[in-house]
């Protein structure tokens, strides 16, 4: 079959004569004859070519755009928080936590740990200025063997599990309605996932712009709706119906909660709080991110814990602790004691606050994959955009079909305890990153430092709450250690091992090949105005 057009992709600085250079998963390149010559004045132009033997030329630059301002970073921080969780976790806070007064003090907790880790990743942010978060610092402080198991770890279940269980949320409470008095069909809650996981994946790839518009509208609904709960909370409360608040009863315990139920109340409440560093995947896509990124976090850290303290006071206004623990769907169980007739509204706001979330996720965990293949971590096609809307069109898909796969093996609720400990595992790791590099590089630029106790302080928390999560769910928190450590042989086999066989070689390419052709991707292009690495700035260079 005729094919109607070739892409041509050059990368910057790789085009050697009439040859061009490919990367592969291990990061290796290797020089290949170049099918159409480089004109050298235009060194990053790619070619259409038709039957015809006319040229069309796309944009003058390929590279990801900076279109995220202060209230989109704001939207993405606080709509990629504010999923699921604050719908799901208070029923495992609670269980772990015995009574609702240590309940409520694990979520304001959970809030500022949250924010002692955020201020930690500030820094990194601007001191590392690339998209990736925790695996770009980590590769960069400890090297690729690191980076490359909190890489492995989070394409493999982290992120898949958790938009996972956010689709099936949404789904959950969009045909709640519809089968009022049974749980939803298994098969109509996974197709309804699918449907949404599907249609966010298609305008993410369409368009970076719609992507970040559909995250500001939907994190403000998202706010609306548990306005809207904690206004009618604070309403009962004001009529007198605070019982279940009082400290004597609120700490009355079921039982006598252990350290380690503690801790997987913690790890409950961080699911909730999880997104809190996402802004940090998309760097490169921030205007000014030196002040933005910073900014964001400040401004969205603190109003989702205000906003999770209030509701979860709501929630127990009206509520008793049997009630909540008895239900399937807090959110949905609290509009129907309260709003009568109009209960139909909560459904359709926590559907809206996950669709917020899917996409938030979509758009973050894809750009994870972008900047794993940039290092030669991943296969290079995920390293490519499309050559009009700029979007990382492969990672994008590769992130949607892992969900999906998740989707389709079962129950995924069960899970938020170990995703939510290599969460852990991967920030606390980050944070020991920072405190590290500050030794090895003391001399490097930090256009933001944070107090030396705010990583030491979080390091505490880190493991307090991983050897007592380890001590009461060994197998939970094996399971997560094992799938971290299973790339270890993966990672020697398929980047380290230089000298593969020239057929490894010519099958990654094909694929390539193909994959540039279905999805018109190529390599973005550097803005040679971002400056040079973080390990070229000193204090001192600065000062001259």
């Amino acid at each position: 079959m005729r094919v109607p057009f070739t892409l041509h992709p050059f990368k910057s600085g790789s085009v050697i004569g009439n040859s061009w250079m490919v990367t592969d998963m291990d990061g290796g390149r290797r020089i290949r004859t170049n099918p159409a010559k480089l004109e050298p004045e235009a060194p990053q132009m790619m070619i259409l070519k038709n039957g015809n033997n006319k040229h069309s030329h796309i944009p003058e630059r390929v590279t990801l755009k900076k279109e995220i301002g202060l209230l989109s970073a704001c939207a993405i921080i606080i709509g990629n928080i504010i999923g699921s969780g604050i719908f799901i976790s208070p029923k495992g806070v609670l269980e772990h936590a015995g009574s609702v007064g240590l309940a409520l003090l694990v979520w304001m907790a959970g809030g500022g740990i949250s924010a002692l880790g955020s201020l930690c990743y500030a820094e990194l942010g601007v001191t590392i200025p690339k998209s990736g978060g925790d695996y770009s610092y980590v590769t960069e402080i400890f090297g690729g063997l690191v980076g490359f198991l909190l890489l492995w770890s989070a394409v493999l279940i982290m992120y898949p599990t958790t938009l996972a269980v956010i689709a099936l949320t949404f789904s959950n409470y969009v045909l709640q309605p519809v089968f009022p008095n049974c749980m939803p069909p298994y098969m109509a809650t996974r197709l309804l996932s699918t449907a949404c996981l599907l249609l966010l994946t298609w305008v993410n790839c369409s368009s970076v712009r719609w992507a970040t518009r559909i995250q500001d509208v939907f994190t403000v609904g998202k706010l609306l709706a548990l306005g809207l709960i904690i206004v009618v909370g604070l309403v009962q409360i004001l009529q007198g119906h605070y019982e279940g608040l009082r400290p004597q009863v609120a700490f009355e315990f079921s039982r006598t909660p252990s350290v380690g139920q503690v801790a997987l109340a913690f790890l409950q409440a961080s699911f909730a709080f999880s997104g809190w560093n996402f802004l940090n995947y998309v760097t490169e896509e921030v205007v000014d991110p030196r002040r933005n990124l910073p900014r964001a976090i400040y401004i969205s850290i603190p109003l989702v814990t205000f906003v999770y303290t209030l509701t979860n006071i709501a929630y127990f206004s009206s509520m008793s602790p049997e009630e909540l623990l008895a239900s399937n769907a807090v959110a949905v169980t609290f509009g129907e004691k309260l709003l009568g007739m109009f209960s139909s509204i909560i459904p359709i706001s926590v559907a809206m606050s996950t669709f917020g979330g899917i996409n938030g996720y979509l758009f973050t965990s894809s750009r994870l994959c972008f900047s794993g293949a940039r290092e030669g971590h991943l296969p290079s096609l995920l390293a490519m955009i499309h050559f009009r809307s700029c979007s990382p069109i492969p990672a994008l898909l590769v992130c949607c079909t892992a969900t999906i796969v998740i989707l389709c093996i079962g129950e995924t609720h069960n899970l938020i305890n170990y995703v939510s400990f290599i969460n852990y595992l991967s920030y606390g790791v980050t944070v020991a990153g920072l405190l590290y590099y500050r030794w090895k590089k003391p001399k490097l630029l930090r256009p933001i430092k944070v107090n030396l106790l705010v990583p030491l302080g979080y390091l505490l928390f880190w493991a307090f709450l991983l050897v007592f999560s380890l001590y009461s769910e060994p197998i939970v928190c094996g399971v997560g250690l094992l799938i971290m450590l299973t790339g270890v042989p993966v990672y020697f086999l398929g980047v380290h091992w230089k000298d593969k066989p020239d057929c490894v070689y010519s099958f990654i390419e094909a694929v390539t090949y193909v994959g540039q052709k279905l999805c018109f991707v190529v390599f973005p292009q550097m803005d040679p105005a971002e400056g040079p690495r973080p390990t070229e700035w000193t204090s001192e260079k600065s000062e001259s």
